[in-house]
């Protein structure tokens, strides 16, 4: 059993055979945190999309895009978020899956310009009946994340898709600068 909020045991295993632990405990240690910081506010509530990793009961993965206005996930509380559904295909992959499994991942992701990325786990609600509801035009539910644990990537690990860059650890650009 690991007291880790970000790795599990099979974390473990691979971290231990490729040597990465101790850098692993070291990024968790310094990044990761249980509430949000002013900056992490400011990145959710400026992007039109995120990307949400959803499970059944059975361990069925599904990765859905959410997308609306910038400002449609809201950081409600120190380790809250909340996001509306809008009516979508009908089939309720996401949502349905949280009504069985609340575990969530969430990744928001900025393409373009300054390169950021935020992960944010935890265990999410759906409500139809949440006072969100009320000031959230074409919403039909609300769903609410307590955040576990929220973990900025470094920019400095993002590769510039816009610009052509390549990142200097994908395995084609490596061999390209030998």
């Amino acid at each position: 059993m690991t007291d880790s909020i970000m790795f599990h045991e099979g974390n473990r295993e691979l971290q231990d055979k490729f040597q990465s632990r101790r850098i692993s405990d070291r990024l968790e240690e310094k990044l990761t945190r249980t509430t949000f910081t002013p900056a992490d506010m400011t990145f959710i509530e400026s992007i039109p999309y995120f990307f949400l990793a959803t499970a059944d009961a059975s361990g069925r993965p599904d990765c859905s895009y959410k997308g609306g206005l910038p400002g449609f996930v809201r950081v409600t509380g120190p380790s809250e978020l909340a996001f509306p559904d809008y009516d979508g295909n009908g089939m309720f992959k996401s949502l349905g899956n949280i009504l069985v499994n609340p575990k969530v991942g969430l990744l928001f992701i900025a393409m373009h310009g300054k390169p950021q990325r935020l992960r944010v786990n935890g265990e999410a609600t759906v409500s139809d009946s949440d006072l969100l509801l009320r000031e959230t035009i074409g919403a039909q539910l609300i769903v609410r994340v307590a955040a576990r644990a929220i973990f900025p990537k470094l920019s400095t690990l993002h590769p510039d898709h816009a610009g052509g860059r390549t990142f200097d650890l994908f395995p084609a650009a490596r061999l390209r600068c030998a």
